[in-house]
């Protein structure tokens, strides 16, 4: 009599990479019991930003209506920020040797760096949430819709996801947490303050104008404000260009390209760790 054999179906490569990158994820918030000052620098930093942009030059730049303006720049640069601990994070296990403990784990290589993009992305959405408090402590408020406002944390959460694999490339490359911390932080100031996330950018001189109008963090925020329903103070002119007129279709088109570049440069920097 002939005999059946049945064997376990294995997921398929891209569900058994998104579950692996779960666990891992979840290892990543777990251990951040052990690092409560990391958390707390990702929470404090925004509210900084809020307080001090808000009330040290929100009233030479429109009182009131600059705080609820503020906001959406506030958002698109603390998600932006937060690549920086998906750099020292990735720097961290290679330096703990856990890349190679993952290594020998049967598990496909991308796991490890989506697992630590999804924690971060978790880490963002507390962020977010803690930011969103401060401002309505500011007097910050959603002039939109739900449905509007919902899609505007959504479009925000999607650009942090992105911008995690950013991080991820840099952590990979530098492989050591001190080079991580320099290299995480150089790029974040120049990106965010080149924008239009709290000034308008018809202000800025002509090269740094254009570099400013195509800027995804420009779009970002200026997407969140417009779905948010937050309006510019009187002395705030919004600039004509393609990239400030269509923010939303703008700042998904720029998301997806992020991450279309930079995921699979992290990818493959890992396997080549991986297997050196």
């Amino acid at each position: 009599m002939a005999t059946v054999t049945l064997t376990a179906r294995k997921p398929a490569g891209s569900l058994r990479t998104v579950r692996d990158g779960l666990v891992i994820a979840w290892r990543n918030l777990v251990n951040l019991r052990r690092t409560p000052g990391a958390v707390v620098a990702a929470l404090v930093q925004p509210l900084m930003f809020v307080l001090l942009l808000a009330y040290v030059f929100g009233g030479s730049l429109g009182g009131a209506e600059y705080r609820t303006f503020l906001m959406g720049g506030i958002f698109a640069q603390a998600v932006t920020f937060n690549a920086s601990f998906t750099a020292i994070g990735l720097a961290a296990d290679m330096d703990k040797g856990m890349v190679d403990r993952f290594r020998a784990l049967p598990m496909p290589r991308g796991s490890v760096i989506l697992g630590r993009a999804l924690s971060d992305l978790a880490m963002s959405a507390v962020t977010l949430t803690v930011t969103s408090l401060c401002g309505l402590l500011v007097g910050w408020r959603v002039e939109g819709s739900v449905p509007a406002a919902v899609a505007a944390y959504g479009l925000v959460l999607f650009f942090a996801f992105a911008m995690s694999w950013v991080g991820a490339t840099i952590g990979l490359m530098a492989r050591s947490v001190e080079v991580a911390q320099s290299a995480g932080f150089i790029w974040l100031f120049p990106v965010t303050f080149v924008s239009g996330a709290f000034v308008s950018v018809t202000t800025m001189p002509g090269p740094l104008r254009v570099i400013a109008e195509w800027n995804p963090v420009s779009a970002t925020a200026t997407a969140a404000r417009s779905l948010f329903g937050n309006q510019a103070p009187e002395g705030v002119v919004t600039p004509s260009a393609w990239p400030v007129q269509h923010a939303t279709s703008y700042a998904l088109l720029c998301t997806c390209a992020v991450i279309a570049v930079f995921m699979p440069l992290a990818v493959r920097r890992y396997r080549r760790i991986a297997h050196g």
